[in-house]
């Protein structure tokens, strides 16, 4: 049942083409930054395209307020900034 039969979508494709930003947060020092790697290593065996620019937050209890916003600008900033490249390169490739 897992397999997709004769003249079936392949499974995964509709991974295929999408394009995606990876982030992560952890209550350690890294945030999360290890695991990066391996989320990138499967969408991108999957078909999609990561994009280079990646961010890890660090201290996940401290780093967001009650409403779950980031409280640092500058960590904020970075965020933003991946968010709109990532926009940026799906706008791109729809074209």
């Amino acid at each position: 049942a897992s397999r997709p039969g004769p003249g079936d979508a392949p499974a995964l494709g509709c991974f295929k083409g999408k394009v995606a930003a990876l982030f992560a947060t952890s209550p350690g020092g890294l945030g999360g930054i290890r695991g990066l790697v391996h989320v990138r290593a499967i969408l991108e065996g999957i078909g999609v395209l990561v994009i280079t620019e990646q961010k890890a937050i660090p201290g996940a209890y401290q780093a967001f307020d009650e409403q779950g916003n980031l409280k640092d600008e500058k960590q904020l900033q970075a965020v933003q900034a991946i968010a709109t490249k990532l926009a940026g390169v799906t706008a791109k490739l729809s074209q």
